[in-house]
């Protein structure tokens, strides 16, 4: 640091007067440092206000210019005095963006001794986003930093993603999906007490051009047509007019409950084989699994019949119960048919869907219930955050408008990033 000058030591002389020895005036809630801590900030805020329109405070300039000062909100910040509450400056185009406090910053860094960690935030909620707990995380950055941090400043650090969490969820969505995927994973909560499963209803969408999406994810208590006639209802809102396929597993109500949201969209109902293995003993699996290949893998809807009546002929007597399953499904189980076959591989096999979910299995399995909501929201969005970085463009280039002739040839596709 340079030495100070004149001037500003007789500033620190003038600050300084009437310090009496009691620490308090000088580092309490109501101190010197935290008071010229803030107005050092605030300070800097209008600065960078200044140069983002062009014109100071008052400025005859800014007139009829297009852009002014609208007012200022207020932003807490953690810092080693206590909470900081700063008044941000904002535009009334809502295009300025403050530098010296990140967007969505909760914390002054630097100002807690941790020499060396510059970024600690991030370096906390990378270890978080990989399943660590609280309490791992704060062994982990003693044994690598020789410091040690609270397990509540760490789940504070963590909560401010929660902002990222709610403004991901309401985010606008394309109008048109060539194809979504619906599914539900479950965790172990103890929102009210005792510790029991919550479902968490996720919706892939793979777009236009032909990128996985993950729309959003929502909580409840149970899996059920209901809750996801509500989950149609909100993408509705956010702006998906449609969808060439939806697929879905056979939950009771879920394909009536996206058609009455989504009349023109194709239902192809997966799991289908899973669930059919279900009846089967171990040792005849490999066997029946083999002649069930034989109807989805078939070139056309008429060789995937015959290859079902090959498999009747085959398994019937045996097990009587899974032929009619196919029979009584069989509209919702052959769309795929309609499509090339780089088109049916992603829908039939539903891989996009179970990667996503083994993905976020592998965050969550080293958690044993999760204390509450938010930290299950926070931890699984992070999980997707890192997921989707891998993520590659799914061939989807083959469908078109043609091949969806309830869509109004109106509606034009706009694109949004996943992030």
């Amino acid at each position: 640091m340079t030495d100070l000058t004149q001037k500003q030591k007789e500033l620190l002389d003038e600050l300084l007067k009437d310090f009496k020895g009691d620490a308090r005036d000088l580092l309490g809630d109501n101190g010197l440092i935290k008071q010229l801590t803030k107005r050092a900030l605030e300070s800097a805020l209008e600065g960078e206000m200044t140069d983002h329109l062009g014109y100071s405070f008052h400025d005859p300039v800014g007139r009829k210019s297009g852009n002014s000062r609208n007012g200022k909100t207020r932003k807490t910040l953690q810092s080693a005095e206590g909470e900081l509450e700063l008044e941000v400056p904002r535009d009334r185009n809502s295009r300025f963006e403050i530098q010296i406090v990140r967007k969505r910053q909760r914390r002054l860094e630097g100002l807690e001794g941790l020499e060396g960690l510059e970024g600690l935030d991030d370096k906390i909620i990378a270890l978080y986003a990989r399943g660590l707990s609280t309490r791992e995380i704060q062994a982990g950055l003693v044994e690598l930093y020789g410091v040690e941090i609270s397990p509540t400043l760490i789940s504070n650090v963590t909560n401010s993603v929660l902002e990222e969490v709610q403004a991901w969820q309401a985010r606008p969505l394309d109008s048109v999906y060539p194809i979504l995927y619906f599914d539900c994973l479950f965790v172990k909560s103890r929102q009210k007490g005792p510790i029991r499963n919550k479902a968490v209803y996720l919706a892939l969408g793979i777009n236009l051009q032909g990128e996985k999406e993950l729309l959003g994810l929502w909580m409840a208590e149970t899996e059920g047509a209901s809750f996801w006639l509500s989950v149609f209802n909100e993408l509705k809102t956010r702006g998906v007019e449609d969808c060439f396929i939806a697929c879905v597993d056979g939950l009771k109500g879920l394909p009536e409950a996206i058609e009455s949201v989504y009349p023109h969209t194709r239902l192809q109902l997966v799991h289908q084989v899973r669930n059919t293995l279900k009846y089967v003993s171990w040792k005849d699996r490999k066997a029946v699994a083999a002649s069930l290949r034989a109807i989805y893998t078939a070139p056309t809807e008429e060789a995937g019949r015959a290859a079902l009546v090959a498999f009747t002929e085959q398994w019937g007597n045996q097990y009587p119960a899974i032929a009619p399953s196919w029979e009584r499904n069989w509209e919702r189980l052959t769309p795929f048919f309609d499509y090339p076959l780089t088109i049916r591989k992603v829908v039939y096999t539903t891989n996009p869907i179970e990667s996503l979910n083994y993905s976020l299995r592998k965050v969550i399995k080293g958690r044993g219930a999760f204390p509450h909501d938010d930290a299950i929201r926070k931890l699984l969005y992070l999980g997707l955050k890192n997921v989707s970085k891998k993520w590659r463009a799914c061939p989807t280039k083959s469908i078109g408008y043609d091949a969806h002739p309830g869509l109004e040839s109106g509606i034009k596709p706009v694109h949004y990033s996943f992030w």
